[in-house]
């Protein structure tokens, strides 16, 4: 008996000849996802005029964002950045450090607006006397050089505050502006609100042997961080304008816990979270604190959640914590939309200018803090900052008790990429069929699955994972999953799916059990 054939275009009583070909690409596909990185951030807008207290105007020198605030949007060069969110604004510095580490990723950008009331975190320079030496005053802002500050014998204190506040102002891409009344520099942040606290101001980052040493004679004070920055802008709006897009890797510049708790509810593991089972969206959040050690045992003791990663800075660090989160966002999207299961450590984080050596955290310090759930980065001595581990936030289970399940980065990553593998397979080979039990006789050519058929479809499924480096132990799998049909509702499959995900090279121990010299006979014998 002929095999009947299950058409989906074709209609079973069409009578016109000759030759109709409907094309079933079925068994052709292969999951594509786009892994978009989204970048969260604030831009400069117009203070509003009625929000209490009253505001005052935007400095001298700082222009707008012209963008829609609270609305994604794909940005796909500097310029457009600077045009959008306002040149130097936080979002447009976070961008730079983005791109300087992921040239290649889709990138889009969720401008935030400062909240109502939100102040502009302001430092001050202050010359105190001029030089006997001509020479080149080495100022770094937000861990980036500002040229050519030449100053002279000649010049007065004053003078030289003008001349440091206009090689400032002149550099628009710095996230400040300056303005100099008498001897004294006032440094302003372009973005209102706290993040600007974390701008540093340092002279002569390099030092001696970098050729940066002050001019004989010239004397000055500055302000190690910016101060005074308040607000936290809400991001109630631009969450819900996030809608069901995928975002893959988010670059989150704010730690405090009513942004984090908004954020992680949106990418959770609840029915409406993105890692739910309705939406099945998933995605990373990145972040990045500074802080002592003492404060980030701390504060890592109060996190707990898979889907974020917060990397540790120290408190003497030239750049800024939100290029921190963005470099640690943009160098994690490279590398886990190459391989998902690879570990992140060595990566290099671009364009971040780290604390001086002897300001940085130690090994044993570093180690305690991943284990409290903040991910770890280390300077080489090239100067370069590297991630050491990219662990998660997640520390505890529902009970409250010690748990690894969700630790590193690289685990959600693996799981995001099978979870859709296997819901590929699915969806594409099996979207309009019957559903019968095992042992059914039926066609070959017939839209229809037992339990045994699917069940073999996941295995092989899981086979190609394997031989991708995402999985491992295919017989322990084929032995521990269970594919049934649901006692009350013959409509449906039940499946337990067992993956054994492959784990990292993270630690290579070795004892080094050295000798003077060989006894030949003693070490023969054992040898025998």
């Amino acid at each position: 008996m002929a095999a009947p054939i299950s058409f989906d275009q074709i209609p079973a009583n069409w009578r016109m000849p000759l030759f109709w070909a409907e094309v079933d690409p079925s068994m052709a596909g292969l999951p594509i996802v786009r892994q978009i990185m989204l970048l969260v951030g604030s831009m400069i807008t117009e203070p509003d005029p009625v929000g209490p207290p009253p505001e005052e105007a935007l400095p001298a020198g700082v222009t707008p964002g012209i963008a829609i605030p609270n609305v994604p949007k794909p940005i796909g060069t500097q310029a457009q950045a600077d045009r959008e969110f306002g040149r130097g604004s936080e979002l447009a510095c976070i961008y730079a450090a983005a791109m300087a580490n992921n040239f290649a990723q889709e990138t889009w950008c969720l401008p935030v607006p400062p909240p109502p009331g939100a102040t502009a975190a302001e430092g001050e320079i202050t010359v105190l006397t001029a030089p006997t030496e001509a020479g080149v005053f080495h100022l770094y802002i937000a861990g980036h050089h500002v040229d050519s500050i030449v100053i002279g014998t000649t010049d007065t204190a004053s003078q030289i505050a003008t001349i440091i506040a206009a090689r400032i102002n002149e550099d628009t891409t710095l996230p400040v502006v300056a303005a100099a009344v008498a001897e004294v520099v006032t440094v302003t942040a372009k973005t209102r609100g706290v993040n600007g606290n974390d701008i540093t101001m340092q002279a002569n980052y390099y030092g001696k042997v970098g050729g940066q040493e002050t001019p004989p004679g010239f004397t000055f004070e500055l302000d190690a961080t910016l101060a005074g920055g308040a607000g936290v802008p809400d991001f109630d709006d631009a969450i819900s304008a996030l809608g069901e897009h995928e975002f893959e890797y988010v670059c989150l510049p704010y730690t405090d816990s009513n942004t984090l708790f908004d954020w992680e509810q949106e990418f959770g593991f609840e029915d409406t979270g993105r890692w739910g089972w309705m939406r099945q969206l998933y995605g990373h959040i990145f972040s990045a604190k500074r802080g002592t050690y003492s404060e980030l045992i701390i504060y890592g003791e109060t996190r707990n959640n898979g889907v974020t990663s917060i990397m540790q800075v120290e408190p003497m660090a030239a750049s800024p914590t939100y290029e921190f989160a963005a470099a640690y966002t943009a160098k994690a999207a490279r590398a886990l939309t190459n391989d998902p299961a690879r570990p992140l450590q060595t990566l290099s984080l671009n364009r971040i200018l780290p604390a001086r050596p002897e300001d940085r955290f130690i090994l044993p310090e570093l180690n305690s803090l991943s284990g409290v759930g903040i991910a770890t980065q280390k300077t080489g001595l090239d100067g370069v900052v590297r991630i050491m581990r990219e662990t998660t936030t997640y520390q505890l289970n529902l009970y409250g008790y010690s748990d690894d399940a969700y630790e590193l980065v690289t685990t959600m990553a693996t799981l995001a990429k099978i979870i859709r593998n296997q819901r590929h397979v699915i969806t594409t080979k099996f979207p309009r069929h019957k559903l019968a039990n095992d042992g059914i006789r039926v066609g070959p050519g017939q839209k229809l699955v037992t339990p045994k058929i699917v069940k073999a479809e996941l295995v092989a499924q899981y086979r190609i994972d394997e031989f991708n480096g995402l999985v491992e132990d295919v017989s322990a799998f084929k032995e521990h999953l269970i594919v049934d049909r649901d006692p009350n509702n013959p409509n449906r499959l039940n499946v337990l799916w067992p993956p054994d995900l492959v784990n990292q090279l993270r630690i290579y121990a070795v004892l080094v059990q050295f000798r003077l010299q060989y006894n030949r006979g003693q070490d023969a014998e054992i040898i025998r």
